[in-house]
């Protein structure tokens, strides 16, 4: 319990909340907040045809704006543009779609502010919905979480810009995963340095735990993520054909649409019963496949801090992944032993890597899962001690002891 007076906190994200890392990072602040004796109310996106359960909270305290049905008539627009799920992408929204898609989360939003009085709004992603709701409530104090997919649309997207930095650029504070993507923010939406706060993105350290590693004969890969290129999935798939020894078993835990799916599937298909594919699994299932497996890959060409690292280097696993400044930070000071980093192959835009690097990547990738594996094999578990302290730091519990910080100086003398 918080010993300073409760708040009230109004949750805000256009997509789904059980799916993808933010609805997790969403997820965990609701489920941090309750236990520090705050009191939560949620607005999120679902599509029609599922019902959405959340950790920590009843959904008598949350208002879903279904997509694809009764409130929204097309699929929800997705931060990334293959999303595990079928959404639209907001480069292809017609001016009457976003009038729809605003008309109706102002109304969403001006009911859930009327019914709940919150004292504060942390909302997820510096895009439209955050801005929205900060011209909607300029004298609620308000914060915005952001995940890395928002900087990439600000970019992708320069005809919403204006309609964006109208209500982002005048945020009382926004989160940043990382020193380098504070930077990016700084230099995207003109806030001011003071505004925008390192906090960082946690694992829940009750999930993620470290179990017996099993001989690694075969060792035990994971890939999670989304099936598609801007994850660097084809190339994982393609490195480990030169991968002759150790023999290895891969994980792939995620899923996708469309055409990079299926390309990724024709890949991991062609490397035959060495490869499982789970699909979308729960939190708790991957958990468990991590706490069996020896080493996680990470592939990706553009991530912002990516939960996942944490979560395998917490459940015991060495992670092989590629040289992100996210990653760099969560890397920082921590042995090769834990992560190997691999130098990702030059991008055309954020997320298009030149076709002329990605032999050289894929030979890089090859090259550090060899390394790793070789490692597991000589010991499949690994010591925890000289990372203790950095996990202590990353648990959702730490992050949130920090956020909360910030929604107390916002609130100021009337908290």
């Amino acid at each position: 319990m918080t010993s300073s007076p409760p708040l009230k906190i109004l949750h805000l994200l256009s997509q789904r909340p059980d799916s993808t890392g933010s609805g997790i990072y969403l997820q965990a602040m609701v489920r941090e907040a309750a236990v520090r004796g705050h009191d939560n109310y949620v607005v999120a996106g679902i599509q029609s045809e599922r019902q959405t359960e959340l950790d920590g909270i009843g959904t008598d305290r949350c208002r879903f704006v279904v997509f694809d049905g009764e409130d929204i008539p097309f699929p929800i627009p997705g931060m990334t543009d293959i999303m595990p799920y079928p959404n639209t992408r907001f480069r292809d929204l017609s001016t009457s779609e976003l009038e729809i898609y605003e008309a109706v989360f102002t109304d969403v939003l001006k009911e859930a502010v009327n019914v709940f009085r919150p004292d504060i709004i942390h909302s997820h992603h510096l895009w439209l919905l955050s801005s929205l709701a900060r011209r909607l409530f300029p004298q609620i104090p308000m914060l915005t979480s952001c995940h890395g997919t928002d900087l990439r649309q600000f970019r992708n997207c320069p005809h919403l810009r204006d309609r964006v930095l109208s209500g982002c650029g005048h945020l009382n504070a926004a989160l940043a995963l990382s020193k380098a993507q504070k930077t990016d923010i700084i230099q995207s939406y003109g806030l001011p340095p003071e505004r925008v706060v390192v906090t960082g993105a946690g694992f829940d350290d009750h999930l993620f735990v470290p179990g017996v590693k099993p001989a690694a004969e075969p060792v035990q890969l994971v890939y999670a993520g989304k099936f598609i290129r801007a994850k660097g999935l084809p190339w994982l798939l393609r490195a480990l054909t030169q991968v002759a020894a150790p023999d290895w078993h891969l994980h792939l835990v995620g899923g996708g649409r469309g055409a990079e799916r299926d390309e990724c599937l024709v890949l991991a298909k062609a490397l035959g019963d060495r490869v499982r594919v789970h699909g979308q699994i729960p939190q708790a299932r991957l958990a468990e496949i991590f706490r069996e497996a020896h080493v996680f890959i990470l592939s990706s060409f553009f991530e912002g801090l990516p939960l996942v690292v944490l979560e395998a280097l917490a459940s015991g696993c060495r992670v092989v992944a590629t040289e992100l400044p996210g990653v760099r930070e969560v890397a920082n000071g921590i042995s090769d032993e834990y992560i190997a980093l691999v130098p990702p192959p030059r991008l055309r835009q954020l997320d298009q890597p030149y076709a002329e690097d990605l032999p050289d990547f894929e030979r890089r990738l090859a090259a550090a899962l060899d390394r790793q594996m070789g490692a597991a094999v000589r010991q499949p578990q690994i010591d925890f001690n000289p990372i203790t302290a950095m996990l202590a730091a990353r648990t959702w519990r730490g992050v949130f002891a920090r956020i909360e910080s910030v929604y107390i100086r916002l609130i100021g003398p009337r908290y």
